[in-house]
């Protein structure tokens, strides 16, 4: 939600949390994709809510790994995993590797009414052999965009989410939701 926020800062447009509507439950993310889980998740809130919803998830894919974590980022070491466990494991499975090629994707899916649609954003870097950076979340202290120079967790905010895969995607709902994007 706080990233979010910043994202959405100075646009016209309210965002309600799952707590402020009183949804406390967990949404089973039981899709195999990215996009599927994005949708269960937005229509979860719309079926049992009422309430027009666009949810996310994210993926980070290292080519050296074959997409992995991909669609299982946020338990890639396991079920009861936190980000630090996380990482460790890449940089495990990563150590040695020549290839360190990576790219975060998120997909936003709507629901609106009656249609449902996606944007997806996506950003390209490398996984470095080291944690860089305090902030952020995840991933990223061992992330690169390229031609930045700095990990998403050296970055400030403002700078994060000016190039992010979670930005990009933002715009174009944004766009989307100003009638400025034809679907």
């Amino acid at each position: 939600m706080r990233e979010l926020q910043e994202i959405l800062a100075g646009c016209d447009i309210r965002i309600l949390g799952l707590a402020d509507i009183g949804c406390n439950e967990e949404i089973e993310e039981n899709a195999t994709t990215i996009e599927g889980n994005a949708m269960v998740k937005a229509r979860y809130v719309k079926l049992h809510y009422g309430y027009d919803c666009f949810a996310d998830d994210t993926g980070l894919m290292i080519d050296a790994l074959d997409g992995a974590p991909g669609v299982y980022s946020a338990r890639f070491a396991g079920d009861d995993c936190n980000s630090e466990r996380n990482i460790d494991k890449v940089l495990q499975l990563m150590e040695g590797a020549k290839d360190r090629k990576a790219r975060f994707v998120t997909v936003i899916a709507l629901c609106k009414g009656e249609v449902e649609t996606t944007f997806e954003g996506e950003v390209q870097g490398e996984i470095l052999t080291c944690r860089r950076g305090a902030g952020g979340f995840g991933y990223d202290s061992i992330f690169e965009p390229e031609q930045c120079g700095l990990t998403f967790a050296e970055m400030s905010p403002e700078q994060k989410n000016g190039i992010s895969h979670r930005g990009r995607a933002v715009k174009k709902l944004v766009a989307y939701l100003s009638g400025e994007l034809a679907m």
